[in-house]
């Protein structure tokens, strides 16, 4: 408790007092309460042998969940809050009562629709190992695809997948259509259809993917050393210069510079190898080879 200089409003004396834990303000003299605007500041409670969850809040707000994560949730435990066991009756009333909670949660097939690709977009996430920040752009390319009623005519899986690799291109992460395809087991013909609809109608702006973000990737996947990808971003940048990059896809131009980086290094790595970890084929590994080759006019030893 902390005394105040202030008078109180009903007897005019010098007895207002603060609440450290909820922060009210009262008269210690005749107990009325001035300021009841409480904030618990304090920590959340933690039981070594308890289940229960003590927690002031709940979970965060998401657009990875149908409902946003605002909804509430009946716990599947058949105890009661001291542990014991709940009668049958019990049992059967809340397991009827989870059931019309599930069911007033998906009323609209809109909610239905949603719960569908968002199930599937966090399949995608671990499979692609995407961060939280990508998936959540997703979510919300989806939801306002969803809005303009862009899902019509087409299958979920097609359109969320779509917005995924939107999402991975407006956040520069290097991810090809041909990986989010596989990932949900669609046709990369489907996916390209829904993205150039959403593109289009949600008019989204994609920054061009710098080729030397893909570096890394390609490198990995063909298990190349710290050498060839240095050499191969020495190589980017000088083609940068010489403009030698414009119009090219930037997977097919990193996986060359790591091609042209390796045999530099004396490194046996083929360009399937190179080819496969990219997702493009050898005759654009080679055609894109030929084509650094001649603008910075490198030999190959």
């Amino acid at each position: 408790m902390s005394m105040l200089k202030e008078k109180c409003l009903r007897c005019g004396k010098d007895s207002l007092m603060t609440d450290i834990d909820s922060h009210e303000v009262f008269c210690s003299k005749c107990g009325m309460v001035i300021n009841e605007s409480v904030f618990d500041s304090r920590p959340e409670r933690t039981f070594t042998n308890s289940s229960t969850n003590k927690s002031h809040t709940g979970n965060k707000t998401s657009l990875t969940s149908h409902d946003r994560g605002l909804s509430t949730m009946i716990n599947s435990s058949n105890k009661d809050s001291s542990g014991h066991v709940l009668s049958s009756s019990m049992k059967s009333s809340l397991k009827q009562l989870r059931k019309l909670d599930s069911q007033s949660k998906t009323k609209t097939s809109k909610d239905r629709n949603l719960q569908n690709a968002l199930a599937e977009l966090l399949k995608m996430k671990d499979k692609l190992s995407l961060s939280e920040a990508i998936i959540e752009k997703a979510a919300y390319i989806y939801r306002k695809a969803l809005d303009k009623k862009l899902i019509r005519g087409r299958s979920i899986a097609s359109v969320i997948a779509a917005s995924l690799y939107a999402a991975c291109r407006e956040s520069e992460t290097p991810r090809t259509i041909k990986e989010v395809a596989t990932s949900i087991g669609i046709k990369r013909k489907d996916l390209t259809v829904c993205y150039r609809v959403i593109f289009r109608e949600l008019e989204l702006k994609m920054p061009v993917v710098d080729s030397v973000s893909c570096i890394s990737k390609i490198a990995s996947g063909a298990d190349l050393s710290e050498k060839v990808k240095r050499n191969a971003i020495k190589i980017l940048n000088k083609a940068k210069k010489e403009n030698a990059l414009a119009g090219k896809h930037p997977m097919g131009v990193a996986a060359s510079a790591l091609y042209l980086a390796s045999i530099d290094q004396g490194d046996r790595t083929t360009q399937k190898e190179i080819a496969d970890a990219a997702g493009i084929t050898e005759v654009t590994v080679r055609n894109r080879c030929s084509g650094l080759k001649k603008a910075l006019l490198i030999k190959i030893r």
